[in-house]
């Protein structure tokens, strides 16, 4: 089968991509999917990217196996359309506040973009010859007339019976995602009559957790969505490998100072200036002096950013810090020869070098899953986290893991520091530990039902190209 992705994170850096990533490493492994898969990445319709927007930053690379497009399907200007889909957004989310008339012409607005983007993505698909479109997070209203737009294109490609259709995946929904701008909720607590949800009979839905498909079943749709929990990255075994070595040799980093990551954006609520505190701690401690490997692209949220690194400078750890700048898709060396690893090259860092991963969301409301104690689970690494409601109906009460407590997180870098001595000797309380975690983690992120959901997505589009007999 063939696939187009639809990412409304808008980020090549997105962790959301690196768990596609892994989805298609185990698709393309089975036989299931045929490679390239086209791509849209949201850069013409996230304005609140303003780096990345129209059409991504230039120096971005990308794996051979996705064919991004930069298409911009409309006449207004790059400054008029970041205003307008920035204003629709808004009204979406006060959609209650509004009159009569104010929904009247949200509507209207909302149609004005629809319709080029139900061009656009009607020939995208077409072009492409895709069976499915994977639509990552598009329930959610970062841009509705977007939304609206590729829900008519799979109309028109799908709807009279064409095997095939959409399926949409989403890792965050509207009553559990309360991210906040200026003090406002930047979605609605619950779908509005601006924001369409899945409902047709093109129409598959996937979410990663439970309490996700909980808050569907409460949603103007006959459609239940189906719990397909996150596939997780694989770390290889053994030695680093001379790319490893030589990003370590890069940085200025030796094989004996534990790699301490930090898988998050630097956005807003991932908690950067949290992870920076408890580093603090942990080079005050005892042990080999840590280094800091920070996954978010700088670019993101230069505000937020700013912070982080005032709270680096305050806590004088900024010459140990490793701004990643937004970990790649695929490992690879940039045209300097410098070495960007990926995310499983990096955990395969921290494993070697005795480190940790540092999880620390300054909200408790953002986080559906969190996958930062998983992935310290399969790199065999402690991990330290902050309380988030999502964490134990994820991670169980099993979980071993370092507590931080945002007002004294100083205490969990000491504790932390603690656990990778303990590593280093190998005592056995926190191999037992880590063995814990890494069997809780493989029994919570199963592979089996994404493995069902790719067969039944292959089995429904190789019947039609039997039929055609026209694709490979």
């Amino acid at each position: 089968m063939r696939w187009a992705v639809v990412c409304g994170d808008g980020l090549p850096v997105s962790g959301l991509l690196t768990v596609l990533r892994n989805v298609v490493d185990r698709a393309t492994a089975a036989g299931h999917l045929d490679l390239p898969v086209a791509a849209d990445l949201g850069y013409s319709w996230r304005p609140d990217k303003a780096a990345f927007f129209p059409a991504g930053r230039s120096d971005l690379r990308y794996p051979d196996w996705l064919e991004v497009t930069d298409a911009v399907p409309t006449d207004l200007s790059r400054d008029a359309l970041i205003a307008e889909l920035g204003a629709i957004r808004s009204a979406v989310a006060d959609a209650d506040e509004l009159t009569p008339e104010g929904v009247h012409a949200l509507h209207a607005r909302i149609e004005a973009l629809a319709a080029p983007y139900a061009e656009h993505f009607t020939r995208w698909l077409d072009e492409a010859d895709v069976d499915w479109v994977v639509a990552v997070n598009m329930t959610l209203s970062d841009a509705v007339p977007v939304t609206v737009g590729l829900r008519r294109a799979v109309q028109r490609r799908w709807g009279a019976g064409r095997p095939g259709g959409a399926l949409y995946w989403d890792h965050d929904l509207f009553g559990s995602y309360a991210v906040r701008e200026r003090g406002r909720r930047v979605y609605p607590t619950a779908p509005n009559e601006f924001t369409p949800v899945p409902d047709a009979a093109t129409d598959r839905w996937a979410v990663v957790t439970a309490g996700l498909a909980d808050e569907t079943a409460r949603y103007p749709t006959p459609l239940r969505a189906e719990v397909v929990p996150n596939v997780l990255p694989v770390v290889p075994d053994g030695p680093l490998s001379a790319f490893q070595r030589d990003f370590l040799t890069w940085h200025g980093l030796g094989e004996d100072r534990p790699a301490v990551l930090v898988p998050v954006r630097l956005f807003q609520v991932k908690g950067v200036e949290i992870a920076l505190r408890v580093f603090a701690g942990m080079r005050a401690a005892d042990g080999p002096d840590p280094a800091l490997l920070v996954f978010g692209s700088l670019d993101e949220d230069p505000e937020y950013v700013a912070e982080v690194r005032r709270v680096a400078a305050d806590l004088a750890v900024e010459d140990a810090v490793v701004f990643l700048d937004g970990v790649p898709l695929a490992s690879h060396r940039d045209g300097s020869g410098r070495p960007h690893p990926d995310e499983a090259d990096l955990l395969g860092i921290a494993r070697h070098t005795g480190g940790a991963v540092l999880f620390t969301p300054n909200r408790t409301d953002v986080e559906s899953v969190g996958l930062g104690p998983a992935l310290a689970a399969v790199a065999d690494v402690p991990c330290a986290v902050t309380p988030y409601a999502a964490f134990e109906p994820t991670y169980g009460p099993d979980f071993r893991y370092v507590r931080v407590d945002p007002e004294a997180a100083h205490r969990a870098g000491a504790e932390l520091m603690g656990w990778l001595a303990a590593r280093r000797a190998g005592r056995a309380w926190v191999a037992d530990a880590l063995a814990t975690n890494r069997e809780l983690v493989r029994a919570r992120f199963p592979d089996a039902p994404w493995a069902r959901l790719l067969r039944v997505m292959a089995a429904a589009t190789a019947r039609e190209r039997i039929g055609l007999g026209q694709r490979s």
